[in-house]
């Protein structure tokens, strides 16, 4: 067997489908940010955006294709507010929605393969260990928590629950009358901190001016009226929009998620202006060379030692030069990137992003 074919074989088996290339975002690394600002009260959560204490949450941005600007801009909004306490996180949102539609009733289904609304959560940036939940029209919750993403191993926990957490959804319209034109469905989430302490590797309730890496998709379909019900459209493709443009159809790339900053009350005289934090663009330089490690490896059965031979140049901070330490056998590699004023980051084939602390 050729090493190509033997390593695409081994991709496979970890639960990927990759034949030919290692897909890498096509759209330079520019995640946007959003301050989560304190709840002034508790928001009720009954799935209407009317509550007094939603004023202190900005609008998101209105959410874009996946791929960004790559493919169209989408045809109805959708946008997000975000509030937290002591207790949890709470989210908003709005969805235009000309056709109400939801079948999935059953807790945990694959709520994607109606209209949905989803949050990805990984609190400590090291892009394992995150969270996912999706929502339909009719309330219905998936929750998951996966180990990695699927491109380094299938490994989605089903089982895990967000206990506590409550969800509610408010229709401007009905469901599943095609006899009629609907608006939007608005809908609520509060996530409690206990629900995700144990497995966000990070400080949680968050402090503040911490800032976790999450991004927020909603799935559409085309639908048809047929004998008086809606249905999806054979053989054509979902929609897929974001917060954060992911650069490729895929939400399971962590790294590519939006910023959500813990603030406290906003400033009455000046507009908050995010800074994208200094660690960040060696945190992405990083994640170039495991892109090009699985794709030497997909080339040439191995992975390499050699930044130039990777097609990488090297990584600037500060106005020095820093090149990445690589070690390699024929079924791993360890890439270490240190700068002295920054923590010093490791990547290895798992593709788990580890910060050393400074010595």
């Amino acid at each position: 067997m050729r090493p190509k074919t033997l390593a695409a074989l081994l991709l496979t088996l970890c639960g990927t489908l990759f034949a030919e290339t290692f897909p890498v975002p096509g759209l330079p690394f520019a995640p946007l940010s959003y301050p989560c600002f304190p709840a002034p009260e508790t928001p009720r959560i009954d799935g209407w955006i009317d509550d007094p204490a939603w004023s202190a949450a900005p609008w998101s941005a209105s959410f874009t294709d996946i791929e960004g600007s790559l493919k169209p801009s989408p045809h109805l909004d959708t946008r997000f507010k975000m509030l937290w306490d002591g207790e949890g996180l709470y989210i908003a949102a709005r969805l235009e929605e000309p056709q109400l539609w939801a079948t999935l009733t059953e807790h945990d289904a694959v709520i994607f393969w109606d209209n949905d609304f989803e949050v990805f959560l990984d609190p400590n940036g090291d892009t394992h260990h995150y969270f996912e939940l999706e929502i339909n029209a009719l309330n219905t919750l998936w929750d998951l928590f996966l180990v990695q993403p699927y491109r380094d191993e299938h490994s989605s926990l089903n089982g895990w629950e967000a206990h506590g957490a409550k969800t509610a959804v408010g229709l401007e319209g009905t469901l599943n009358d095609p006899s009629d034109l609907d608006t939007a469905w608005n809908l609520e989430i509060f996530l409690p901190w206990q629900a995700v302490a144990e497995l966000a590797g990070t400080s949680c309730p968050p402090r503040s001016g911490d800032y976790w890496r999450i991004n927020i998709s909603r799935v559409q379909w085309t639908t048809e009226v047929a004998e008086g019900n809606y249905r999806k459209v054979a053989g054509i493709p979902e929609f897929n929009w974001v917060w954060s443009p992911q650069g490729l159809i895929n939400m399971h790339y962590p790294e590519r998620w939006g910023l959500v900053w813990f603030m406290d009350a906003p400033s009455p005289d000046r507009a908050w202006e995010p800074s994208l934090p200094e660690i960040l663009p060696a945190e992405e330089y990083l994640r170039q060379v495991y892109y090009a490690q699985k794709q030497h490896l997909l080339d040439h059965g191995s992975y390499s030692i050699s930044t130039s031979e990777l097609g990488l140049a090297p990584f600037h901070h500060r106005g020095k030069i820093h090149l990445p330490r690589l070690e390699a056998t024929s079924r791993s590699f360890c890439a270490t990137l240190e700068t002295g004023d920054l923590p010093t980051l490791v990547i290895t084939q798992s593709g788990r992003l580890i910060r050393l602390p400074l010595r």
